[in-house]
Order: C-alpha cells, then sequence, then structure tokens
C-alpha cells in the first residue's frame, strides 16, 4: 500500500493495525434438523483481527463444513487468548511463520 493510500485512511480516521489476535469462539451448532433436533458444542480458535471477522470465519467455516445456516449456530463466547495459551497445533504453526506467500 502507497503512502496516498495510508494517509487517506488516517484521515478516515480508520487505523491500520497488523497485529494478528487468536480468539477461542465457544458455543453450539445444530448438526440433525429432525423432529428433535441436537444441539452439539464447538471450541474452535480462529485468527482474526478482530471479533466481527472471527465470527465471520466461524460462520463460513461451519457453513462449509457441515452445510450449516447461519440460524443453526450459536456463538456464545469469544474470547481473545494470549499465543502462549494456544493449543491448536494448525494455530501454532501459522504463527511461527514470519513471512506469508500470496498467488
Amino acid at each position: 500500500m502507497n503512502n496516498y493510500a495510508i494517509g487517506i485512511k488516517e484521515k478516515r480516521g480508520l487505523k491500520m493495525s497488523n497485529e494478528i489476535k487468536v480468539y477461542l469462539v465457544k458455543g453450539k451448532m445444530m448438526l440433525s434438523h429432525d423432529k428433535f433436533p441436537i444441539w452439539n458444542k464447538f471450541e474452535i480458535y480462529v485468527r482474526a483481527m478482530k471479533k466481527e471477522h472471527a465470527i465471520e470465519r466461524i460462520y463460513s467455516e461451519l457453513g462449509s463444513r457441515h452445510k450449516l445456516k447461519r440460524e443453526h449456530i450459536k456463538i456464545e463466547s469469544i474470547d481473545e487468548v494470549p499465543l502462549d495459551q494456544v493449543s491448536d497445533s494448525y494455530i501454532l504453526k501459522l504463527l511461527e511463520t514470519n513471512k506469508m506467500v500470496k498467488f
């Protein structure tokens, strides 16, 4: 991003933050849609810039994996987790990378 674009965003009051945080999202998802629906609990670690981005990521991932609609996903809590308390190996490997290649 060039200096001109950065200056415009700063004038609009938008702060640019390159710090990616790790969130632990807990909730329930309905996997059976019969007469007696079953709600299963989930706990997923998500990398995101803001809580709103983490929520969208959860809806996207659970929707694509389990073919769920947003109304069948109930998010109960979103907590920012310190990096030393993360137990997901995939998230830990992503945190170790120091540069990303985009094609």
